[in-house]
């Protein structure tokens, strides 16, 4: 598995991971930095061939560093979170994240990383959500 920075060609694949659609995405790619998880194996990394495992999206304010979005497998989500934890470190910044109620997946694989619940997030399309803050 190799992490990598995202390319538009990535947004079909990243659409099919999320309830996002493909032009957001791909606007998402321009405007923010988003890693992608792909398989390793006899085609290259960047290569149109390769498996996108999951995604992550995140944005650097004056205050923390907010996760935008992700989706993937547990196992891909735990891997990407390490990105913008990675930079929210080099900064001296927490990491923030907003999820549904009822994400168990993303919350599990957040919690596992060291996340941890911080109060309700704003309701997203009718729906409430949770935040998580993320603090070495």
């Amino acid at each position: 598995m190799e992490v990598r920075d995202a390319v538009e060609r990535d947004a079909a694949a990243m659409a099919a991971l999320t309830d996002a659609p493909e032009p957001v995405l791909r606007n998402v790619i321009h405007e923010r930095s988003v890693r992608v998880l792909v398989e390793d194996g006899d085609a290259a990394a960047d290569s149109e061939d390769a498996a996108l495992r999951g995604f992550v999206s995140f944005d650097a304010r004056e205050d923390a560093v907010f996760v935008t979005q992700f989706g993937g497998d547990r196992d891909a989500c735990e891997r990407l979170l390490a990105e913008p934890l990675g930079f929210a470190r080099a900064e001296g910044l927490p990491v923030e994240l907003v999820l549904r109620e009822g994400d168990d997946a993303m919350r599990a694989a957040a919690e596992a990383i060291g996340f941890e619940a911080a109060g309700s997030g704003p309701r997203f399309r009718g729906e409430s959500t949770r935040t998580y803050r993320h603090e070495e």
